[in-house]
């Protein structure tokens, strides 16, 4: 088993939702990990960085979703579901159920509600046989079943029960509910438990399924290591908020103060942590999280760390933004008390570390010894003439090396339009002041990208993260951040993940970038 605590790797980023093969429906699922880690071993890499797989919002951001704990079921992989498999399988859908999945899987960009709407459609039926056949009767997957429901009883009672509720009422918010159901009142959520049994039972099932192909994934990406990505919030309209409501702030809404993405800040439309109450909790749904995290992946990316630190609050009614806590001393005591949480669980942790980020919270990182992000555009002297850039081969080990996010843009836009200056201090790194390539070296060619990456795998951070596309140069983007709309979450990969091994330019590209690996002693590990 590959130790990611130690030594130096090499790993892509890329959401699940990217990854489709010729299996899946419309949207990558949990076992297309299998074929592109197969890919990724082959490259070199033995890291695939995830964006989160938590079931998501209706706006479909893997950043805003309804619990913080539940795998999305979105991403089942229909094929490997023994139920789905007893009613026929795909030969045995209606013409028109039929005709929608061929349009889905066909689709240039992910569908994701309509996606959902096939898949639950399917599932209801899966489950309706495996109600019959498996669970009443006792049977050994009923058995598995009912010691993972018995076990993971700490998150999936309320998730199963607030889904079969929402559910219920249209898909409506939990504050629009019935009173005594939205302030969790004991005596309604006992009948409601009674009343809507099987729904409960329809929504731990999904879940038990997505634990069993996770896991599975798992085993056989070998040795390549899951990582997943913790999102800092979760949508108001979630399991979480609505079972744990002491815990949030409902008068304030997080977000971002301005940056380089955004020059008024951003609202994110989530609400605020009651931090003294988490505190006095002895932190314990931040624990749950990590715990969670740590049992589904190798290692794990926190989302917005400085967040943890120090939430940038917006109130609802207008009045003043602050940070919570108000004091930097009280800032970095809370900010490292819950990255100590994390750690401790378990897996690799790592800290996005990016935009407005204070001295002290990157300080307190490298006291933790959780690695910030080195993204090559930004690492620069800001302060000193010229503003040169820092030689990535003096990168911290204790950091993780990169060309962009999934919220920048790609490498070859950053290159093209980068002034003059910018590529006169680009140029005075020594490497590529060798490579023979010119600032004015525009538009961008295979040739400076291959510079631009082998520069990043030559760095000294241990970590090296790379978004996938642009390991090949494209121009395609995950997100724009504060913006809404199809552009956003709907990517995918332009060939099947099953077929990366076979296609030529993905097999070459491969050659080079193991080559890369092994020269930056990114290989240097048993296998």
């Amino acid at each position: 088993m590959t130790d990611f605590h130690r030594g130096r790797h090499a790993g892509v980023v890329l959401p699940l939702f990217s990854a489709t093969s010729d299996r899946s429906w419309g949207i990558g699922e949990i076992l297309d990990l299998v074929p592109l880690c197969a890919w990724l071993r082959r490259a070199g890499f033995d890291i695939l960085q995830l964006l989160p797989v938590n079931e998501m919002s209706p706006e479909h951001s893997p950043y805003s979703a309804v619990s913080a704990m539940a795998i999305d079921p979105v991403y089942l992989s229909l094929w490997a579901i023994e139920d789905f498999d007893a009613l026929g399988g795909e030969v045995a859908l209606s013409l028109q159920e039929r005709t929608e999945l061929d349009l889905l899987r066909y689709a240039p960009r992910v569908e994701h509600a309509r996606v959902r709407r096939l898949k639950l459609w399917v599932l209801r039926a899966a489950f309706a046989r495996f109600l019959k056949d498996e669970w009443l009767q006792r049977t050994a997957r009923a058995r598995a079943m009912q010691a993972f429901v018995d076990a993971e009883a700490w998150w999936l009672d309320e998730y199963a029960l607030f889904r079969a509720l929402r559910h219920e009422r249209g898909d409506r918010p939990w504050w629009e509910w019935e009173a005594d159901l939205a302030g969790h009142a004991s005596a309604s959520l006992d009948a409601a438990r009674a009343r809507l049994h099987g729904e409960v039972l329809f929504r731990k099932y999904l879940q038990w399924l997505a634990e069993v192909q996770w896991h599975r994934a798992a085993v056989e990406a070998a040795p390549v290591g899951l990582f997943g990505d913790v999102p800092f919030m979760v949508g108001g309209d979630s399991a979480d908020a609505w079972s744990r409501q002491r815990l949030f702030d409902f008068t304030a809404e997080v977000g971002a103060p301005p940056d380089a993405f955004s020059e008024m800040g951003q609202n994110w439309g989530l609400p605020a942590y009651r931090w003294e109450v988490m505190a006095a909790e002895r932190d314990e749904w931040i624990r749950d999280r990590a715990r969670r995290a740590a049992d589904l992946f190798a290692g794990y990316r926190v989302d917005h760390v400085v967040g943890f630190y120090r939430t940038y609050a917006i109130p609802r009614d207008g009045s003043p933004r602050y940070f919570v806590p108000a004091d930097e001393p009280a800032q970095d005591a809370q900010g490292e008390r819950l990255m100590r949480a994390f750690a401790e669980a378990g897996a690799r942790v790592i800290a996005e570390d990016l935009g407005t980020i204070p001295d002290f919270v990157r300080a307190s990182l490298t006291r933790l010894g959780i690695p910030g992000y080195r993204v090559l555009r930004w690492e620069r002297e800001w302060h000193a003439p010229g503003r040169p850039f820092r030689n990535p081969a003096s990168w911290t080990a204790t950091s993780v090396a990169t060309t962009g996010t999934h919220d920048t843009d790609s490498l070859p836009d950053w290159w093209e339009a980068a002034d003059p200056a910018e590529r006169a201090a680009l140029e005075a790194i020594p490497e590529i002041a060798a490579s023979g390539i010119a600032r004015d070296a525009v538009p961008y060619t295979p040739r400076v990208g291959d510079m631009l990456l082998e520069l990043v795998y030559r760095s000294g951070s241990d970590l090296l993260l790379l978004p996938f596309q642009d390991l090949f140069g494209w121009r395609d983007r995950i997100n724009i951040p504060a913006t809404m709309g199809p552009h956003n979450w709907t990517w995918r990969l332009p060939w099947r993940v099953n077929a990366l091994v076979s296609h030529p330019d993905a097999a070459a590209r491969a050659a080079t970038l193991e080559r890369w690996a092994r020269d930056s002693h990114r290989l240097d590990r048993v296998r």
